[in-house]
């Protein structure tokens, strides 16, 4: 509100203040594109930058306590979007961005794609309990689709050889990431369908960012998992990364551990169920009637 004639002048407080109060009123939240420069990371933990296109730029802080939720490193040179409040630093008068959220350029699409997927395949049915296959109890063989290279194969190696070294694995070799990967899992796990020569089939790669994992996310890949008729275990990702895969297999498991874990028998659980059974047979004195029992009815 103007100042009357006569009134007494604004401070330039109250100036910054109302000019806050107008603009953070106004946008709200949103979401803003453009170029990181002159990144700083202060001692406190907060990051400051420019965001910046072809036209204009504008200075952005991004406070401790939200920044310390980010997977990557604010670089110059990084197109970014972030969710923000447009507002002013009062004691300044500086204008700027109060940045809540960031992701790399892009992923906004992304998202979007992941969404509409899961909710065209939802209404098919896919992710219903009830089509899901059940886990056998002693897998006689082991299949695995995944890249020969990519950590996450030797985790499940390790994990398999610790908890059943009697039970063959059969590795059906994919990329997991980049262009084309997604046609080449599908590739894999019908391959292993057809090939017939295991009984569980573990899906899997280590984490990464939402484009690392988008040969998961994709419809081929889905379609071959509904159809495989092995059941199959999702072990892709960290614990807090989701995927299509993980919603169409028959089992998500939270990391390629717990896949190998969640396929296999555990030997030393066996042995000790064997032991306990052999302990029982040996306490139970023979029938009246068993040969040897010194006993005839």
């Amino acid at each position: 509100m103007a100042s009357l004639p006569g009134s007494a002048p604004l401070t330039v407080t109250e100036i910054n203040r109302r000019s806050r109060q107008i603009l953070e009123n106004q946008f709200g939240l949103v979401w803003v594109v453009g170029e990181i420069s002159r990144a700083t990371l202060a001692s406190s933990g907060h990051w400051y930058f420019v965001l910046k296109d072809e036209g204009a730029a504008i200075d952005c802080a991004m406070f401790k306590g939200r920044a310390q939720y980010l997977d990557f490193r604010p670089e110059n040179g990084l197109k970014v979007e972030v969710r923000a409040r447009v507002t002013i630093y009062e004691p300044r008068g500086a204008y700027q961005l109060a940045v809540e959220q960031m992701r790399h350029a892009g992923l906004g699409a992304l998202f979007e794609a992941f969404e509409k997927l899961k909710a065209r395949l939802a209404a098919e049915g896919l992710f219903e309990p009830a089509r899901k296959k059940p886990l056998p109890a002693f897998a006689r063989a082991i299949g695995v689709v995944t890249s020969p290279a990519a950590a996450a194969l030797r985790d499940i190696l390790t994990t398999l050889a610790r908890r059943a070294p009697m039970v063959p694995v059969i590795l059906y070799p994919t990329p997991v990431q980049g262009e084309g990967a997604g046609a080449q899992v599908a590739r894999a796990i019908e391959a292993a369908n057809a090939r017939r020569e295991c009984d569980v089939l573990i899906v899997a790669r280590g984490g990464g960012s939402l484009e690392d994992l988008w040969a998961f996310n994709e419809e081929v890949v889905a379609r071959a998992i509904a159809a495989s008729a092995i059941p199959v275990v999702s072990g892709v990702g960290h614990e807090t990364d989701f995927t299509i895969a993980d919603f169409v297999a028959d089992l998500r498991a939270a990391t390629p551990t717990a896949a190998a874990a969640a396929a296999s028998p555990d030997r030393d659980v066996l042995l000790a169920q064997n032991a306990r059974a052999r302990a029982r047979r040996r306490a139970t004195p023979p029938a009246l009637d068993e040969p040897g029992s010194g006993w005839t009815s």
